[in-house]
């Protein structure tokens, strides 16, 4: 009885994402479109017909788009590279559990190299469990992060595609903020992000070999909320850091792809304190599950190629509200409760026994 009256209710599963899906494998399919004007031509329809000159429109806009889509990425991204996975080590940061734990799963069950950098491993040199090799790191420490990352190469092998996940998120209202918070939450990431970048790509540069580069932010880096300066400054500091490194490759070694990751709320312990909202808004923005992500971001890489990966749909043209009027804009933020949802909590006790203060969250994304 107390399940039933804790399930969510029918409605939480009907959004926006829901039906684009279902309307991209029907009547936005290029087949089932084409079908159309086709069973009119059975019954005889007339080609002059407005009935048959309306479905074949649609049906040659629909396939147009696709070729043009695909088009759109080949010249963005270049072509795909080859994919051996007997051949590919993984690197996943912060990949003890959310978004990163899913990946690391789905690797290690594929039978492929794969390393965990997290501050909640066991051990720096390294521990191997259910097909995953931990090592404890605080990426946000440049000498721990060198010496580990050594050691993980002695033992699996030149890493070859690198997912950087790990992040902090220090709930604090912008007044409130300390220097070492904002140090802290930088470091961790942005800046460690350019340290494991320029390590993974230096033995890949100079041997010519293809790799894949996932850097992970947030929708919040085009949002920004309040209670979280710090967290949303560093994640849009990742999508410029990812813009200029993937024009930089596309040059220098096009063998090497990229991936921004950039989702909106997921079910995860990052965002445990974040409030429910209403039927409306989950809709048009719902908690997307991190397996979710995880699979979209292993099909890309399993295909060799780069691109985006933002969930749910409203995340992919976030960056358009930019060019809204600021009223309008205001408006919108305040219909969200983007600048309200993040919930600021006292915790007990302090780390390490001090005083009492708001404590930020390990996690992803």
């Amino acid at each position: 009885m107390e399940s039933a009256l804790s399930s969510p209710p029918w409605h939480s599963h009907l959004t926006l994402d829901l039906l684009l899906h279902v309307l991209s494998v029907t009547i936005f399919h290029p087949f089932l479109a084409a079908l159309i004007p086709l069973c009119l031509r059975a019954i005889a329809t007339p080609y002059n017909s407005p009935s048959f000159i309306l479905t074949a429109a649609f049906a040659i806009c629909v396939s147009l788009y696709r070729v043009l889509d695909d088009v759109n990425k080949r010249i963005a991204y270049g072509a795909p590279r080859e994919i051996n996975w007997e051949d590919e080590v993984v690197v996943i940061t912060g990949g003890v559990g959310g978004l990163g734990g899913c990946l690391a799963e789905i690797f290690a069950l594929r039978g492929v190299e794969v390393a965990v950098l997290d501050i909640a491993a066991s051990n720096e040199d390294g521990e191997e469990k259910e097909g995953m090799n931990s090592y404890r790191c605080d990426v946000g420490n440049y000498e721990e992060l060198e010496r580990v990352w050594g050691h993980l190469v002695e033992e699996l092998g030149t890493p070859t595609i690198l997912i950087n996940n790990a992040a902090v998120v220090n709930g604090k209202p912008f007044m409130e903020m300390r220097k070492e918070d904002v140090e802290r939450t930088f470091g961790t990431n942005s800046i460690a992000q350019y340290h494991l970048t320029r390590l993974f790509l230096e033995p890949l540069l100079k041997a010519q070999k293809g790799g894949t580069l996932v850097t992970v932010s947030s929708v919040l880096a085009h949002l920004g909320a309040s209670n979280l300066s710090a967290y949303t400054a560093s994640k849009a500091a990742l999508i410029a850091y990812h813009n200029s490194v993937t024009a930089e490759l596309a040059d220098m070694a096009p063998q090497i792809k990229t991936i921004l990751v950039a989702p909106g709320q997921l079910d995860t312990q990052l965002f445990k304190n974040v409030r429910l909202r209403g039927w409306l808004q989950n809709f048009f923005g719902p908690v997307v599950a991190a397996g979710e992500v995880a699979v979209r971001i292993v099909e890309m890489i399993d295909k060799g190629e780069g691109g985006l990966v933002c969930l749910p749909a409203y995340a992919r043209y976030i960056a358009w509200l930019g060019v809204l009027p600021v009223g309008v804009q205001r408006v919108l933020r305040g219909w969200s409760g983007v600048d309200g949802a993040f919930v600021v909590e006292k915790e007990d006790v302090g780390e390490g026994g001090k005083s009492p203060e708001r404590q930020g969250k390990k996690g992803e994304g």
